[in-house]
Order: C-alpha cells, then sequence, then structure tokens
C-alpha cells in the first residue's frame, strides 16, 4: 500500500558546469579573499611593533604588492568569464544573467516568492542559474567593473606601467581620489554581503532539492530530475554543441 503514495524520482547526471567556469570560479573566490584582507589592512594598517627598521620590514609594501598582484589576476580573470560567456555551453551563456524577456521576469519573481519570502508553492527547478541567481550575477559583473575601473584608477597615479595608466581618466570621472576610493570601498562591502548570501543558498538548495549543488562546483555535475532535463534540452538554443557528457544514462 505504501508504494502507491511514493514518488519515484528518476535521475539523470548532467555535466553542466565547464571546468573552464569552475576555474574561474574558485580563483574569483581566493582573490577576493586576499582582496579584502588587505584591503581592510591598507585602509586601517595595524600599528606593528618591532624593533627592526622600517626599510627592513616592509610590511604595507608587501601588502600593497600582494594588493595589486591579486587586482591583476581579478582583472584578467573576469576579461576571461566574458570571453567564456560567449564560447561555453548554454549554462555559462550571457542568456543565463541578462533580464531581457518577460519569462525571465516571471521566474525570478517566482524564485524570490520561495527563496526569500518562503511562501508555499512548487519548488522552481533549474539545470544551471535560475533567473534570480542570474539577475544577482548580473549585478555582480556590474560591481566586478567598478571595482576594477575604481581600482586601477586609483593605482594609475603611483605606477610606472603602461597598463594602470589607461585608467588615470576615472578618477576625474568620479568627482576625485577621495571618492573613488569611496566607491571602490563600498564595491568591495558588496562583494562580502554577496559572498555571504551566495554561500547560504547553496547550503539552501542543496538540502531542499538534494541535486549535488555543492559539489557540482567541484566536478562540474548535477543530478536533474528526468523530466526538468527534457523540459530545458528541448529549449536547448544550439542543441549541437552538446558533448557527450550530456549524453550520460539517467542515474538509477
Amino acid at each position: 500500500m505504501l508504494q502507491k503514495h511514493l514518488r519515484v524520482h528518476r535521475l539523470r547526471r548532467v555535466y553542466v558546469w565547464e571546468q573552464p567556469v569552475r576555474i574561474y570560479h574558485w580563483l574569483n573566490a581566493l582573490v577576493l579573499l586576499v582582496l579584502i584582507a588587505t584591503g581592510f589592512y591598507m585602509a586601517n594598517p595595524l600599528a606593528l611593533q618591532s624593533h627592526k627598521d622600517a626599510t627592513n620590514t616592509y610590511t604595507m609594501g608587501w601588502v600593497r604588492y600582494v594588493h595589486f598582484a591579486a587586482a591583476y589576476i581579478f582583472f584578467f580573470n573576469f576579461l576571461f568569464r566574458i570571453y567564456w560567456g560567449f564560447v561555453g555551453n548554454k549554462y555559462a551563456s550571457w542568456r543565463q544573467f541578462l533580464p531581457i524577456s518577460k519569462k525571465f521576469f516571471k521566474e525570478m519573481w517566482y524564485v524570490f516568492r520561495m527563496d526569500i519570502l518562503m511562501l508555499k508553492g512548487k519548488e522552481h527547478m533549474s539545470i544551471g542559474h535560475n533567473a534570480m541567481a542570474g539577475f544577482i550575477y548580473f549585478l555582480t559583473f556590474i560591481a566586478f567593473l567598478i571595482q576594477c575601473l575604481t581600482g586601477f584608477g586609483l593605482y594609475a597615479a603611483m605606477s610606472t606601467w603602461w597598463f594602470p595608466k589607461l585608467f588615470a581618466w576615472v578618477p576625474a570621472m568620479f568627482g576625485g581620489d577621495i571618492l573613488t576610493r569611496q566607491i571602490h570601498h563600498w564595491s568591495m562591502w558588496f562583494f562580502i554581503l554577496f559572498v555571504i548570501i551566495h554561500v547560504y543558498l547553496v547550503f539552501y538548495h542543496d538540502y531542499v532539492e538534494g541535486r549535488g549543488e555543492m559539489s557540482s562546483m567541484g566536478g562540474g555535475w548535477k543530478f536533474i530530475e528526468e523530466e526538468t532535463f527534457e523540459r530545458n534540452h528541448h529549449q536547448t538554443p544550439n542543441p549541437e554543441k552538446k558533448t557527450s557528457k550530456d549524453k550520460d544514462a539517467a542515474a538509477k
């Protein structure tokens, strides 16, 4: 009798996050932590007690060096992600992030009701990013751009290399170095808030959906309900780009 009330979920193992996307994700997470830590120190340095001469410790110099090195990695990693949005699979495509259709806004509102307002209803299932996550990442990419512009704009006056000097016009556009530094600092707090919410939602969806949300950013694979996969599969804009990994048999 109990078997009549049990719903059997047929799951398919789907390769969602390609290796370049995973490398971008973890590299970005690492350099963000480094940038935040060194940025805090540069804004309010500690009074380090030492018997050595200041020229021998060079603490602030090393902190600034690490900050600037991480900034270069952050910038070129961001450029790579822009490139991969055009050549990667459909889950990495910019169509996942741009709010340019009524369907996108409708799905975003539905996810907002379920995840944020905690209203009752059928859980929205998606293979890659849902519309709400895509829109948040869209805002995050804008914040990436602002952070790069203001950071290299501040660095341009003290750099001897030609690349940072390409951004020498930025402080004037934002009204001077002081306001540019403030915008750079506010953007950092946006990323701190984003990381907290991002980690929470990943754990939340992994617990609620049980589809391998956390492990997918390690190996790239998710376990997707067969009906969800079929519905999204028929909407694939470039079916000829499927890899052999997308044809993996359904998991039993």
